[in-house]
């Protein structure tokens, strides 16, 4: 039983998930979360979103455990997310979860909230050796596992995905998060593609350019905003679709994982499955309840890390990093 502690961001969430098989099988048995909402037109203060995290984390513990109907002292590992993310967001979570571990003398295990996101989908959709989009707020790179490692063959050069759709969310005075309202007006466009930069480089992407020329049409009279919104998800979406069969067919692998708060767009969902049709390619989503950031990820990344290594580090060694890629970590059990 592991209870796993989410707040790297927005998202103050808890989950206890029970593992089978030695950590190859999982069962979540509660989650819940709660997301800080900023003024309309404006983006995530880190330090109002961790008074939200200090406000709610009691509430949000207490109904975890209530919901899997057991007691702190009925877990036997403690994960919270430890990075990347906003620190004062980071710093909640963290004592959370250090308090819990002190008092009842349970292993602490720290996760990268990235891999929370790719170890949870594979646990849910049962893929085994997939070529991984991570789209969100927080990331935009296509992954592929080789020698312990999770290696990158394209990323962003500037702003993620998620902040693309919410700065510009935030200029038609939207709160963050903004994804699902541009999805909704983009659907709701009469299907007029407005030319905007569409800027690929090599396996990466640049978003800063399209971000700014779709601004600047929010001023001109000619364009509606849905078409504007639908243009911007079409050119946004095709550029990580172009990388993403571009390494499909350089990797050879012959599954494909999209996880992430992003993951949850209905539209971008169909272009990659055309990609993957086109590859001979399984496709395979994260459920979109569990895309966003959640306490699940870090419960299930923080069981398979410690049925793996045993380790369990000193409350004084426990840590937070604002800044922890993905890339640098040493993934022990995976082949």
């Amino acid at each position: 039983m592991c209870l796993g502690v989410e707040s790297t961001a927005h998202t103050f969430g808890c989950s206890i998930v029970e593992s089978s098989n030695k950590a190859k099988n999982g069962k979540i048995l509660s989650e819940f979360r709660s997301i800080y909402k900023p003024s309309e037109g404006s983006g995530i203060h880190p330090r109002e979103a961790s008074r939200h995290h200090s406000e709610t984390c009691a509430s949000i513990l207490k109904h975890t455990l209530e919901k899997a109907k057991m007691s702190v002292r009925d877990i036997d590992v403690i994960a919270y997310s430890a990075g990347p993310g906003l620190g004062p967001c980071l710093k909640v979570g963290a004592v959370v979860a250090r308090t819990l571990a002190t008092f009842y003398k349970k292993p602490l295990i720290p996760v990268n909230h990235a891999l929370g996101h790719i170890e949870l989908g594979t646990m849910l959709t049962k893929c085994n050796d997939p070529l991984v989009l991570l789209v969100s707020g927080g990331h935009t790179m296509i992954l592929s596992f080789s020698m312990h490692n999770w290696q990158i063959f394209g990323e962003t050069l500037d702003i993620t995905i998620g902040q693309l759709l919410d700065q510009f969310g935030r200029k038609l005075g939207l709160a963050s998060p903004c994804g699902t309202k541009i999805e909704e007006l983009a659907h709701n466009s009469s299907r007029n593609y407005i030319d905007l930069p569409y800027n690929v480089k090599g396996n990466d992407v640049s978003y800063s350019g399209l971000l700014t020329a779709a601004i600047r049409l929010l001023s001109d009279k000619r364009y509606a905003l849905a078409d504007i919104s639908y243009s911007l998800q079409e050119t946004s979406f095709a550029m990580i679709v172009e990388t993403v069969e571009r390494a499909l067919s350089f990797t050879g692998k012959k599954e494909f994982m999209v996880v992430g708060g992003v993951a949850a767009n209905k539209r971008l969902e169909q272009m990659l499955k055309i990609a993957c049709k086109r590859q001979e390619v399984k496709f395979y989503v994260c459920p979109t309840i569990f895309a966003g950031d959640n306490g699940a990820q870090i419960a299930w990344t923080g069981i398979v890390d410690y049925a793996s290594t045993g380790r369990s580090p000193n409350i004084r060694e426990s840590f937070v990093q604002q800044s922890w890629r993905l890339d640098t970590i040493y993934v022990g059990w995976r082949n």
